[in-house]
């Protein structure tokens, strides 16, 4: 069963300065939650392009996991896409957004996910939704402190 999560977010920012931020995988980690022991293990400079691979590896309940993404869609400043190739979903499609709109710029993130060992990891859904919503959560929090500190910089 797939499954589905919509955030938004909204920075008082122009979006090629929204973008930017997004563009350097470094900053992946950086808007990550500390829990979730996220480390990028890909040599840098990582150049965002389609076709990137990028390897990471995580802690999902204390459980060491690697994950490996492409990027199949890259269209600067307005959208690009994630999707898992390896690692603890079934599958893991992420739409990145950028909206310009007077006085600023529109993130929108829509994910459709799909858990492993259906039907039973169906079970765990409402356990791995809140989990999810929880990272969106943080990021939204994490996103503006991090890009607004640096324009007042």
């Amino acid at each position: 069963m797939k499954h589905r999560l919509h955030a938004e977010l909204e920075l008082p920012l122009p979006v090629e300065r929204v973008f930017s931020f997004f563009a350097d995988a470094r900053n992946l980690q950086r808007i990550t939650p500390d829990n979730l022991g996220f480390e990028i293990l890909t040599p840098e400079p990582i150049t965002m392009c389609p076709g990137t691979l990028i390897d990471y590896r995580l802690r999902i309940s204390g459980f060491p996991m690697r994950w490996r993404t492409r990027i199949p869609v890259w269209n600067p400043p307005h959208h690009f896409v994630d999707e898992q190739l390896a690692g603890p979903y079934k599958s893991w499609v992420h739409h990145h957004h950028f909206e310009s709109f007077d006085g600023g710029t529109r993130i929108i993130d829509d994910v459709t996910y799909e858990l492993p060992l259906t039907p039973l990891g169906d079970l765990a859904y409402p356990l791995i939704r809140r989990r999810v919503e929880a990272i969106f959560s943080y990021r939204n929090t994490a996103i503006p402190a991090l890009l607004l500190a640096d324009t007042e910089a």
